[in-house]
This record gives structure tokens, sequence and C-alpha cells, in this order.
């Protein structure tokens, strides 16, 4: 069920094109963040479904980050192969077709492309508190 909505969610975000695109924090350097989905949840008061679309060109990454406390993710690589480390345990890489969750408080000390000549792309479902709208907080250091 959770990869036919993450599917539903992707055709949605690649057929709109640019009437939902536009760009949204939370990038570092070579990363490209796009808001292509915001809808709320109609069975779920006070609660929204996001997509968000990360583009790495070859040796891109985001800087260390959280997300809102209310919010779960699930992501699925599109396109390369992504780096990516949470709460400080292994860094694991996910390639095209593989999906992953994230959990409310998790930190990202890691989230890179893992090729330094390929571009990656990921697309990432947030579930999370209709009031949210920064999804991505640098994380202090």
């Amino acid at each position: 069920m959770i990869k036919s909505l993450a599917f539903a969610v992707a055709l949605t975000a690649l057929l709109s094109g640019s009437a939902l695109a536009h760009d949204a924090p939370g990038g570092g350097e070579g990363a490209k963040v796009t808001l292509v989905y915001d809808h709320k949840l109609p069975n779920v008061p006070g609660k929204s479904m996001k997509g968000v679309l990360v583009e790495y060109a070859p040796g891109g990454f985001s800087e260390g980050h959280t997300h809102p406390a209310s919010a779960f993710i699930y992501a699925t690589v599109l396109e390369g192969a992504i780096r990516s480390q949470v709460n400080g345990g292994p860094v694991t890489v996910y390639s095209a077709g593989e999906s992953f969750s994230r959990f409310p408080g998790d930190r990202h000390g890691v989230s890179e492309n893992a090729s330094k000549t390929e571009p990656a792309k990921l697309l990432a479902v947030f579930v999370v508190d209709t009031a949210e709208q920064e999804l991505t907080f640098p994380i202090k250091k």
C-alpha cells in the first residue's frame, strides 16, 4: 500500500510538472529541493501529505538536518544512488528503485549523492501536520 501511495505521488509530480513545483528550502551544495505535491488528508484532520523532489548534482549533498516533529517520511530513490545516515547510525546507500522510511525526530547527518559523476533524485513523501510550512531544519552544531 505504501509503495502504491509513493507511486501515486511520484506520478502526480511528474504529470504536474511546473504547475505544482516551486523551490523549497533545505538544499545544500549541488542540491535542489522542490515541493511537488501538497494536499490535506480528508480523513485525517490536521494532517497533510507533501511530496518533495530532491535532485542532487554529481557530488551534491544536503546539510545535516531534521524535519518537523510530526513528520513521517517515506522516500524512494528515482535515479542514481543516495548515501544516508540517520541518528549517527551506519551510512547506507540506496539505489534507484529502493525505498526507506524516516520517523519523527530523526536526525539526518548524511544525505548526499553517492556518485561524483552521475546525478541522483529521490522523492520524499511527508505525512505531516498541515500547519507545518518548513519541512527541513538545519542541525545546529
